[in-house]
Order: C-alpha cells, then structure tokens, then sequence
C-alpha cells in the first residue's frame, strides 16, 4: 500500500488533473479522476496494455537483417540505422563453426517513429563506399516484460518506469532533517532530467546534462552566473542499486510540485556519454548503448589539472563531488509525469524494503566553507590576513595543526561518515588539540568503530571511552600496526590501525612502521573488485589508479608515496607507499631490498620486489649456516625447482621459536621460507649431521641478490584434509565418476553435519576429518572433549553452529566435499632418488609397475589418533584448480625407509621424464599444496590422460632500467587485463553445458588460457579471452544475475541443488558453564582487571570486523567466516585471516598475563575473563528482553550483543579449569597428566627431563625454582620416548635472545623473553622446594647472575628461565634425543 499522504492527495484531485506521459512522455490525456492508485487497479493497468498492443507501446522493439556482407562491422549498422531512431543493441550473428552467416539483429529502444522494415530494398552504406541491399523484418513477439513483484508475485510491474525531473540537487545531510546543498543541475528544454526505475537490474538510474566550463588551474574564468563561456555540454548518469537504498523522503508536495530526497551510505558509479558514432571496434560482433558510457572519477571544471596532482579525501574545486556528496533532491512537475507512473515507482520501491516517508519538517542549511581542513590539509597554508605581529601569532596558533595520528584517524571518521567536515568548528577542533594524542585517538577510533554518524561532534566529548593502559600492550614480536586506505574510483576511505602480521621491509624499518601505508584499488565500497575489461569503458578508474601511484596520497601532514606491492597484495589490487623523511626515499628503500639491475622483465622485477613483502616470521634466535647444492635438471626441465634443505636440529629451532613445538611434538618437515634473495621450500634432510645449524640452497631457489642474514617463515607443512571443489568435480566426472559417488559424499556429509549439532561423537569425529588449514577443527575438537558441549556453553554451542554454517556454504558455493581417505599437503622431493618417476609411453596403462611413486606419510589418522601411518597403493594426486582432464594423475605409494623422517607432506620423485608436479596444473615444490586421496569410488576409469604443456610464454622485457613508473604502469595494466576469474569461470559454465566436459576443444583452450593468465603476472604478457569462448548463457549454480541462465542436469547442478543455507545460530540465551563460574572465589579487583582488558580486546576484534567487514567475533575467533569484503580466494582469506586470529590470541594471551601479575594464578585470572563476559552477556539478553517483548530470543544477533569470545584466547585453560573443579565435585581428585601452560596460554604436549645442576643455573623466586632458558623445550621432542609423568616443561614463542661462545657459535646461549611454569604429575602448582635443595644451586645462580649480559637479562616476575652455558652440553644433549 502507498503512504496514506500520498492516496489521499490523489484521491483529493479535481476533474481537470491531468493525468500525463508514459514510460516514453506520450499522455494519457484528461480524465475526471485518476483510475486507482490501489496495487490491485495498477495490475489490471499493466493487464490492459497486454492487451495486444501495436509495436509502437512495445517497451523493446527487434529488427532482423539478412543478406549483409560477411566483413559488415557494427559502426555500419549503427550509422545506417540511428536514423530510425534510438539503437539499444547490435549483434552480428555467427554459425556453429563461429563463421559470420550475413545475419543481425538490430534493438530500438524505444521502438521507432515509423516501420522503416517496410521499406523494400533497404540499402546499408558501407565504409569503404558502395551499398548493400539487405531485408528487414521485426520479431513478432510482445516487448513487454511485466515483472513480478518480491513481496506478492500476482503484482506485476513493468521493466522500466520513467519520470522527469526539473532538477536535482547534490549535497550532503547536514544534520537529520537539514541538508546542505553543494550543486544544483536544472532540467533544459531540450534535454529532460529522467528518473529511470529499471526493475530487472532492481536499480535507479539518473541522467542529466551539466556544463562544463572552460577554466584555468581549476579555476572558471567568469563569474558564477555568468551565461558566457560555456564550452562544452557533457550527459551524465548514475545507478543507484536498490540493495544500496533503504529509505526515500517526500520532502515537498503541492498542486504542482513534489520533492523527495534519498541519501546513500556509498557513492553510486558515475558515467559520461560519449558520442555512440566512437564506440565501436570494427572486430566486434556485439554492441550495446552501454559502450557509450564511460565511468568517471571526477566532474571538475579541468581534468588536466588532475594528472599532477596527489589523491586526498577532499577534493579540489570539485563540479560534483561523486565520492562525498550522497545526498540527492529531486524536484519534479506534476503536470509533465504521470501520476500513475509515480504511483507505481514507489509501490515497486515497497516491495523491495525501500520506505517511502514523508518527511516534513526537512530544510535547507545554508552552505558554508569547513574549517578542518586548515588544520589537517598540508596543501593549504597558513591565511596572511593579520595585521600586527601579534595577530599574526595568534593566528599561528589558531591554525596549529593536530598531531599527525589524531589527524590522521580525524581523516578516518570524515572518510567513513562518521563526521563531517561541515559540522566541525573551530571549536571542535580545540577541544581536540588540548586533549592528549592517545586520549583523543581513542575516541576518534571509537567513533570510527561504532560507524555510525554523528550530526553534533561536541556530543563525542561526554562519551565515556575506554582508555588504554598508560603502557600500551606489546603486540606479538612478528606483528606491527599498520595504516591503511581504500581508493575507490570516486572518494578514499582511511582505515584504524590493525596488527598484522609483518615482513622483511617493515621490520628492517621498524623506527618507521608508522609511515607505511597499505593501499587497496577497489571498486565503490559495496561493489568491491574491480574487474578487468577489453573495453575502454573503465579507463577513467585506471588512470586514477595510475594518478594515485604515480603522485602519491595526501593524509594531514603527511604526503605517502608509492613503494612496492608483495606478490599476494599485487593480485588483490594492493601496494604499500611511503611518506618520505628527509633522508629516506621510498627509492632508497627499493635499493636496500636487493640488486634488479640485471632483471629486464618489469613483471620479474615486480615479482622479486614482492618477495621482500611477503607475510613472514623473522628466525632471531640462531644463524644457520648457508650450503649451496645443485638442482636436478633434466631434458631442460628442473626436477628440484624450489626446494632445499634444512638440518633437524635447526628445524627443531625454528619450530620452537614459531610455537609450533607447543602443540606438535616434532617440527614440521618442511617449511615455506624466505632468506635473503631466496625462496621456496626447506626440507628437513636425514643427511644433516646432528650438530649441524644449516640449511641448503639450489639455484632454482636463488632469485637475486640481497643482503641480509635473518631466515624468515612463512608458513610450514601440517595436515589438512582434503576436500573436493568444483573444478576436480568436473573433471573427474569427465573422466568418468559417477554422479552418484559425489552425491553420496555429499549426503553423508550434511547429514554428519546437522547430527553434530546434538552428538558429541559425530561432532568429534567429522572435526577430526575435515582438519581446516588453520587447524580450527581441531581446536574446537579439544573443546568439546572438556565437555562444553555437553554443560552447552553458549559460545561453543554457537561455534559449532558457525562451522556448520560456513560448511554448508562451502557445500553449496563450491561444493567443498569433504574426502576423510585424503591429505591436502605441502610438495617436496625424494632426495634419495629411490622414488620412481613419470617415463612417457604410447598410451596411459593401469599397470602399478608403471605408475610414478610418491612418499606420504601422516602424523595421525582422522579419528584424532597420533599413529604415524606410511600410504601405500594407488593414489590420486592433484593440485587446485585442476581444469585439463590431464591435471589429475594416479601414482602409486610405496614405502621408503630412507624418508621416514619426513611427515605430513607429499615426496615427489626427481626420476623420470617430467616433473610429476609439473603435470598437476603446472606446479613445483616452492610452497605448492598438493592434494592426495586414496578412496578408490573416486578413481575414474580413464587414468592418466595426456598432461598439457605446462611451458610459459617468452617474458616481455626492456632494454633499459626499470624504474618506479614501469612498475605502476605495469600494476594498473595487470588490473585491467587479469583475465584468470573470467577465464575460470568460462571454462566452468563450458565444461557443464557441452557433452565433452573438459574435453571439449573450447574447454582445452580456455584450459591453456588459464595457465597463461597465472603465468601473467611473471610474464607480463596477458591472455586474452576472444569472444568465441565466452559462454552464451550460464548454469543456474553459478548464480549469475542478469545473465542468460539454463538449469543444469550435470553433478555440479545436483549438487548445488540438494544444498539448503543455513543460518549461523547463535545461543546467547544459554547458561554460561557452572564449572567455570564456581571455580574460584574471584575478588572485585581481578574481575575489573579482566574487564579492562576485554574492552581492549573487542575494540581489537571491532578491527579487523572493519577491515574486512566480518559480522561477529564468533568468525574472526574461529576463521570460519561466512561473509567478508576481499575479492580474493576464499583458501588465501581463510589463511590471511587466520594469521590475523593467531596474532590477536598471542597479543591478548601476553596481555592478561601482564595484567595478571606474578601474584595471581593465571587460571584465577582466566576465571575472571570468564565471568565477566557472561555478566556482560546475561545482562545483555534480559535487557533485549525487556526492549523488545515481542521478539524471540532467538533472533539475539551479535550486533545487538556484547562480544563473547575474550576467555576462548585460553580455550585450553578454561578446559582444564572446567575439569578440575568437575573432578573435584565428583570426589576425587583429577589423575589425569596435567599439561602445562605457558604465557601464551597454550598447552604443551611435549615431555622433558629436568637436567641436572651440572648442565644448567637455577635461581630461587620465593619458594619456587627459576630455570633459565628454553632449550629444554626441544628436548621432548623428536621421539624422545620420555616417561609422561616425568616432569614437564613448557616455554613460550616469544623468541631468543643470542650470545656468543668462545667459538663463536649464536647458539650457546638461548634465552628466552618469557617465562614457563614447570609442572609435576599433574600438579598445576610450581614444584616447590627445600631450602636444602635451593642452597644446592644458589651459589652457582648468584655466580652466573653476574655474568648476565643486558640482551641476557630476565623479567622479575618470570617463574620458569633455563639458560644453557655449555655448548657442548646443550648441543649435545638434543642431538642425542634426535631420531631421524
């Protein structure tokens, strides 16, 4: 129904109403009341003109042509037929073979004054002189597409509804019935404004006209009003997606006039018309009216003025300012619209959640200049206007800028809406200057996190915030606080800092961490990824991109300029810039990272610039030793590409410093690394001597010269299962799978899924199998085993709704089918040759003599079992994407003694013909993931299909220096020609549509094509998706809106179709566990500790929710994150995000330990964290309850409620809490071994002995005993075979502190940054001693505390400290423990 308003000023109209034009501006003519507005009487409005109308009411009108010249080009077509009237589309026809057939069909939109098809012959003018008769004739069928409405189907509305505007007004809300008009465009007589409501693409769309005026510098060279000097007359429009708008205002309504008002949260896309006669390509089949609109960056008097000058949130002299002002007035003439029409409009607008209000106490503000910008804008001086020395002082002073982080987060509010700049005053703008930094930084990073706007900023100052601690927390050590920014086509959006994880360039500048900033190029904010295009259309967004790198960013004081972009960030449209210091240039920097002057390939030399930003973990603590071997090369293919080695007691170092040894009681085998100019992969060597600190490089790793000594990480092998997705689907199916294997999968496990909502055991085993990269799973796994779900946590109990969700959604969007008999696991070589490889025959055979060997080994099976198991028989190995039918090969596992010293990972033969990985969508072993399943119903009959050439094309290279501006030219080229999605997913639709799948010929070239466009980035040479393979329509599980849709009956379409979403279910309404509440007799003090550092941590989590638009802390917790904004693979976000999640654990984990004290019990503390969050909780739903009677609980979401997972940093510590206060209530004291906790809150697995006086100091806390040192860590490790109910020893990943030996050796000393806890027998309390006992090793202790050098130097509070003197001692007691 319409707002009553509206129906009554209708109804109330007199006789001579006129009720006028259509959708195209013919009138209806008078009549003495309009017919009903009720929805009802529209539909039988819209059922009348069905009525067999002439083609002149059609909304659409086809023509087709026939006897044309084959060479015939759509710029012909379209001069010759824009004379009948408006062309909406062209389309040159082909025959199956892709040949021209003489044939197009030529679309009026609307339908033409007159039928020109009459006309016999017609003749075409061609290009090259001369003529060609052709026949016309128009399809016969009605050009009316009513389209059913969302909320009652039987309302019908037409495609596209029209009203005129006298104008529009441009502007912003100055407060909440007030706005501020910046521009005015007026309706001409010539050119109408119109209001165009297109109900298939569900958006609005405006065009108007506006004059451009000459000027000069950006300045008009006439008075405003002036009615001379207007050079050029440009069309523009903008779309506004009816998703975007949720409320329009009718804000003026007489006899003659009505106005309404939108405002958006995001700028809508702008373009520009271009004359129609220059948009054609004499190549093309296809063309649309919509080549004739080009985006647009800026409406400004002078564009040239644009092209030197730095991208800022504030633009300068702006026509329209697209990116900022929002806010749109329309005016319109009710006697030149149909009252009808508008009726309609806005009914339709109902129906898809668009309110349509009155709102009538709205007005105009008067326009003013702001005055922040004087204080935050470096491009503006100082205003000489004072006429004394004092005045001019005085006015210094006024001007007296903000410290730099208190502007730049000022810029985030601005940027985000949170605050505009036209309702900060000066006042404002001291009381900001007179706060201290850090005060006022939190509370404009409070405002930015709440995003909500504030209309009167003074109101911000009574806001009580939560200060931080008068020391700010440290952030892990291999962690920084990074700025970032987000340049849209239109506007810039500054972010908060947020840790992340860092890498070589910023640790190696760390004094100047603060002036780096991390850019992303994206569309407009809720359009997101800016895709690449053959056209021209977008040219406007990558010359901003090119303005923005080329001439750098303006923030407050600060002119950031660009650097470099890493390897991942460069695919996601990302680069870091700089702002420069006198003495350090983002030039000077790019030197430091290495020597490129020999490479002449721009795309390589990005590359190896990337290298030194990829996300890593610097390795402090010890100085391997550097070997060089050689490769293992064979008909000019190198079988080692990648890979090296690493000694087992380096490994062991490693592991220790990442943590990994917390939670494994062996090093991975292999790692992902980075060191000096080097990259690829280490694998632990059985050949290393045992003393041995090294690792070995092959040339194929060596990528540039670079200095530099630090071995960087950045991830290492670990066990994850395998899943299916939709790509090895299709393939397999073209190899012949039956549908009914991925189906049963499929079945089975959404079945699992749903009973582990109520099943622990299910639960349990299906987390144990489908292990996540970020090993979630099992963590969860753990959870449950400490019985919260059965005592129904209502964070856990959420959790498992959270993964069932995010599975099913994998399910459903990729068909992500779990394989329990699999491993998705890193790629490495036998380096014992034993392994036999891929030799070329004339046919494939299935003879298992024949097949290429792999070595797997895994760490446990997927029922949770710590069994080392060797997999023996026929495989499958693949990689991800798989689109050759060739891709996926079966190989054969065998058992070699020789490398059982390497686990969870998959040994590749260096035998043979060709790489085995080079024919699994062209891989290698420099961090490659593989996938390996042994489960024999997916083994498809035909094996081994021939592989593709996998060869890249030739680099394209200069003969001259590289310089910066060929890297960001190379960047936005890249953007604009990154054909790999597009390329995919025409390779998909095709592979479901045609009886040959993957095989068909179009499939294998897209196939070749996609290998091309992932070299791209290292060749520079882009491939280039011809019209011939694009699909004409798509497979209805592809979800492609607007595009021609079939239903496909292939397995990925049964798939798609037996998939249901689910909602996340949250359980805040649950009672919190009783075990943990009634553990402790907790004081007031320590539950207001544990709240202060809950705040710090939810403003941490509200973060990174900002920076990657994450609904709740359930997801960023887990990893399993059902919606966010980066456009990039959800396996790479699942692994971004999850470094992001380990960072924010061990940043809170070090700080509730701070805050605890060496006072306090850390499970007293954890207790604490606990309570609190279910006193917030608790008081939060009854409140809902109370607001809001008439709401289920259920629909508790967590916008509406306070964050829950602060005590879940120390998941392993509430399990234990949980069980000692659930064993003690049961009578009996809790047998079980006790696993210690270190300061980051993890559990060690891991057993030690306790070396005796002779091999270590001690020193007396209390009555407790200090050991220095964390080497012991390593001594339960690599099958150690240690009694468990031994002692036990645990130390935390902050990292080593080195001292040098007689021999020089970096190793013989290694202390650790915190502190362990040792534990007996299960006793959680600190192993006390006599004071005999500490007599023993005090003189020794107080003896070496002399010697304690200041990197030596321990914390006071820290219980456990081990240091190590001998190097004999300690290197020759781990080397013993080692088994290979």
């Amino acid at each position: 129904m319409l707002p009553n308003h509206l129906a009554a000023a209708y109804r109330g109209r007199g006789p001579t109403t006129p009720v006028l034009a259509n959708s195209r501006g013919r009138s209806f003519g008078h009549r003495s009341r309009m017919a009903s507005h009720h929805p009802q009487a529209i539909s039988d409005n819209i059922s009348t003109l069905r009525q067999q109308p002439s083609w002149k009411e059609w909304d659409e009108l086809l023509v087709f042509v026939t006897n044309l010249p084959r060479d015939i080009t759509t710029g012909e077509l379209w001069s010759c037929f824009s004379r009948e009237g408006h062309i909406n589309k062209i389309d040159i026809k082909e025959d199956s073979t892709g040949v021209r057939n003489g044939k197009a069909t030529v679309s009026f939109k609307p339908p033409p004054m007159k039928a020109f098809w009459g006309i016999r012959p017609y003749f075409v003018h061609l290009r090259h002189g001369g003529r060609a008769a052709v026949e016309l004739r128009i399809d016969q069928k009605l050009r009316l597409f009513p389209l059913p409405g969302p909320q009652h189907p039987q309302r019908k509305f037409p495609e596209v509804m029209k009203m005129w505007a006298n104008s529009i007004d441009f502007g912003i809300m100055y407060d909440q019935i007030s706005m501020m008009i910046m521009h005015t465009v007026k309706s001409k007589s010539q050119k109408k404004i119109e209001v165009i409501q297109n109900m298939l693409h569900r958006e609005i769309v405006v065009v108007f006209e506006l004059d451009i005026k000459e000027s000069t510098a950006g300045q008009p060279q006439f008075r405003s009003g002036s009615t001379s000097g207007y050079v050029r007359t440009e069309t523009f429009r903008f779309h506004i997606p009816l998703a975007h708008l949720s409320k329009v205002y009718i804000t003026h309504e007489n006899a003659d006039r009505i106005e309404f008002v939108l405002s958006l949260e995001t700028p809508p896309n702008f373009s520009r018309k271009l004359p129609e006669r220059d948009t054609h390509d004499e190549k093309a089949r296809f063309w649309s009216e919509n080549y004739a609109w080009y985006r647009q960056t800026d409406i400004t008097h002078s564009p040239a003025t644009l092209k030197s000058s730095p991208v800022a949130l504030r633009k300068s002299k702006p026509i329209i300012d697209i990116g900022r002002w929002k806010t749109y007035r329309f005016s319109f003439d009710k006697a030149k619209n149909s009252q009808t029409q508008c009726l309609l409009m806005w009914q339709a607008l109902r129906d898809y959640n668009v309110q349509v209000e009155p709102l009538a106490d709205f007005r105009v503000a008067p326009n003013r200049e702001s005055v922040v910008w004087d204080y935050i804008d470096k491009r503006l001086a100082v205003p000489q206007t004072a006429s004394s020395a004092l005045q001019d002082l005085m006015a210094a002073d006024e001007l007296h800028p903000v410290a730099f982080p208190v502007q730049y987060l000022l810029e985030v509010c601005i940027s985000h809406g949170c605050l505009s700049e036209y309702n900060l005053g000066r006042d404002f703008i001291s009381r900001l200057r007179f706060m201290k930094a850090s005060d006022a930084c939190n509370l404009l990073e409070y405002m930015a996190s709440q995003g909500k706007r504030i209309f009167d900023p003074m109101t911000i100052f009574d806001l009580q915030v939560i200060k931080k601690p008068a020391s700010e927390p440290q952030i892990p050590h291999y962690c920084t606080w990074v700025r970032s920014a987000t340049v849209t086509p239109s506007t810039i959006y500054y972010h908060v800092p947020t840790v992340e994880i860092s890498n070589r360039v910023i640790r190696h500048y760390s004094e100047h961490a603060d002036r780096f900033l991390r850019v992303r190029f994206t569309d407009e904010l809720l359009e997101r990824k800016i895709f690449s295009t053959d056209k021209d259309t977008a040219n406007e967004v990558f010359t901003r991109i090119k303005r923005t790198m080329q001439n750098g960013i303006i923030i407050g004081e600060r002119h950031y300029l660009f650097l470099a972009f890493g390897n991942s960030q460069f695919r996601d449209g990302g680069a870091y810039f700089f702002a420069p210091l006198p003495y350090l240039h983002p030039q000077q920097m790019r030197a430091w990272m290495g020597s490129f002057t020999h490479i002449k390939s721009i795309a390589v030399y990005a590359a190896r610039l990337g290298q030194c930003f990829s996300t890593t973990r610097a390795i402090t603590g010890t100085k391997p030793e550097v070997y060089e071997i050689e490769d293992v090369e064979r008909n000019d293919l190198v079988f080692t590409d990648g890979v090296g080695r690493i000694s087992p007691l380096l490994a062991c170092l490693v592991a220790s410093e990442l943590g990994i040894l917390r939670t494994s009681p062996e090093p991975p085998s292999v790692f992902q690394f980075r060191l000096e100019g080097c990259k690829g992969v280490l694998a632990v060597s059985a050949a290393a001597a045992p003393k041995e600190i090294s690792i070995s490089i092959r040339p194929s790793q060596h990528k540039f010269d670079a200095i530099g000594e630090v071995l960087e990480i950045v991830r290492w092998s670990q066990l994850v299962a395998a899943n299916l997705n939709r790509q090895l689907i299709i393939v397999l199916s073209t190899l012949g799978v039956a549908d009914s294997v991925f189906l049963k999968k499929q079945r089975q496990q959404l079945s699992s899924l749903e009973k582990a909502m109520t099943d622990e055991k299910t639960a349990l085993g299906l987390l144990q199998k489908d292990i996540d990269p970020n090993q979630m799973t099992l963590t969860l796994a753990g959870m449950l085993l400490d019985g919260f779900q059965q005592f129904e946590d209502p964070f856990v109990v959420s959790l498992l709704h959270l993964w069932r969700a995010w599975s099913i959604k994998c399910l459903k969007e990729k068909a992500r089918i779990l394989i329990s008999q699999g491993a998705f696991l890193f790629g490495c070589v036998d380096e014992t040759g034993q392994l036999r490889g891929h030799y070329r025959t004339k046919s494939p055979t299935k003879d298992e003599t024949s097949l290429p060997q792999i070595f797997v080994q895994l760490s446990k099976d997927f029922d949770g079992n710590n069994n080392l198991r060797v997999m023996r028989g026929p495989m499958i190995l693949a990689r991800n994407p798989s689109l050759h039918p060739g891709d996926i090969r079966i190989v054969y596992g065998v058992d070699v003694a020789e490398l059982h010293h390497l686990k969870d990972v998959v040994v590749m033969p260096q035998t043979g013909d060709i790489p085995l990985g080079r024919m699994c969508s062209g891989g290698d072993l420099d961090g490659d993931d593989y996938l390996v399943f042994w489960d024999k119903e997916l083994f498809p009959p035909e094996w081994n299909h021939e592989p593709m050439d996998y060869t890249p094309p030739p680099k394209m290279e200069v003969r001259r220096r590289i310089t910066s501006d060929d890297l960001t030219s190379y960047f936005v080229t890249y953007m604009k020609n990154d054909n790999l999605p597009t390329i995919a997913h025409a390779h998909l639709a095709l592979a479901d549509y045609l009886d040959e799948g993957v095989k068909a010929s179009k499939c294998l070239e897209l196939a070749a094509l996609h290998s091309m466009a992932v070299d791209y980035f290292k060749t520079g040479v882009p491939a280039q998706l011809t019209r011939e393979l694009r699909p004409s329509q798509w497979p209805h599980f592809m979800e492609k809106e607007h595009q021609k849709q079939y239903h496909s009956r292939k397995i990925l379409g049964k798939l798609y179709d037996e998939v249901e979403l689910v909602g996340f279910e949250h359980a805040y309404d649950l009672t919190f566990d009783s075990r943990i509440l009634s553990a402790y007799q907790l004081d007031q003090s320590i539950l207001d500790d544990a709240y202060e550092v809950k705040k710090e941590y939810d403003i941490a989590v509200r973060r990174i929710m900002a920076q990657h638009d994450i609904k709740s802390d359930f997801e960023v917790w887990s990893t399993f994150v059902l919606h966010h904004s980066r456009k990039m693979k959800d396996f790479k976000f699942h692994e971004e995000i999850g470094n992001l999640s380990s960072s924010l654990k061990d940043r809170f984990r070090s700080r509730c330990y701070e805050k605890a004290g060496s006072d306090r019990d850390i499970k007293h503390f954890v207790a604490a964290m606990y309570t609190v969050t279910a006193e917030e909780v608790a008081l939060a739903v009854r409140e809902r309850r109370l607001l809001e009677e008439e709401e289920e609980i259920e629909n508790l979401t967590p916008a509406k409620m306070p964050f829950i997972s602060f005590p879940w940093v120390f998941h392993d510590l509430l399990g234990k809490i949980a069980k000692d206060y659930q064993s003690k209530a049961n009578g009996r004291e809790d047998v079980s071994l006790s696993l210690p906790v270190d300061q980051s809150g993890h559990t060690s697995q891991k057993n030690a002995v306790l070396p005796t006086h002779e091999e270590q100091d001690a020193s007396e806390t209390g009555h407790r005993v200090t050991y220095c040192g964390q080497t012991l860590e390593l001594v339960g490790g690599i099958g150690s075979g240690l009694d468990p109910t031994e002692a036990q020893l645990v130390t935390p990943s902050s990292g080593f502190s080195e001292a040098t030996s007689d021999s020089g050796s970096l190793i013989d000393c290694i202390v650790p940054e915190g502190f362990s806890e040792l534990v007996y027998n299960g006793d959680d309390k600190a192993c006390e001693i006599d004071s005999e006992a500490n007599e023993e090793h005090e003189e020794l202790a107080v003896g070496e505390e002399k010697d304690v050098g200041k990197d030596d130097q321990v914390n006071e509070g820290d219980e456990t400290k081990v240091c190590m003197t001998s190097r004999s001692s300690a290197v020759e007691k781990l080397a013993k423990l080692i088994k290979l």
